[in-house]
């Protein structure tokens, strides 16, 4: 597939999950656009938080469900679904990190990839 295409493609697939985030209130959703940084593992990240556990086991699962309807995919590794702080799902050009709000604080993706693109995407 030519480099195009991939980008137009994690491009659907990032906008797919952003969808799927949003159906379950997903908050302070960013898409973290990795593809000028050198030696990055995927083309972006994805990141929101919920405020609980239950939440955030729902934006997972509607993530999952909405990739799997639109394109047939599921991750191909998945990880934090036993204790629902911090789920990551790796869809190896997406990669999804679902936070539970205290858990997002700590860790502040955000700084550590600070030379990424990043886009806050608005509310519903």
């Amino acid at each position: 597939m030519a480099k195009k295409q991939i980008q137009a493609a994690s491009g659907l697939l990032a906008d797919i999950i952003i969808h799927g985030m949003q159906e379950k209130k997903g908050q302070d959703i960013i898409l973290m656009d990795l593809r000028k940084i050198h030696n990055a593992m995927s083309d972006y990240f994805i990141v929101c938080h919920g405020t609980s556990k239950t939440q955030v086991d729902a934006i997972a699962n509607a993530v999952a469900e909405e990739v799997k309807k639109a394109i047939g995919e599921n991750p191909i590794h998945k990880e934090g679904l036993e204790n629902s702080e911090w789920i990551l799902m790796d869809y190896f050009d997406v990669v999804v990190h679902i936070f539970e709000e205290s858990r997002r604080d700590f860790y502040n993706l955000e700084k550590l990839w600070a030379d990424a693109e990043i886009t806050k995407i608005k509310e519903g």
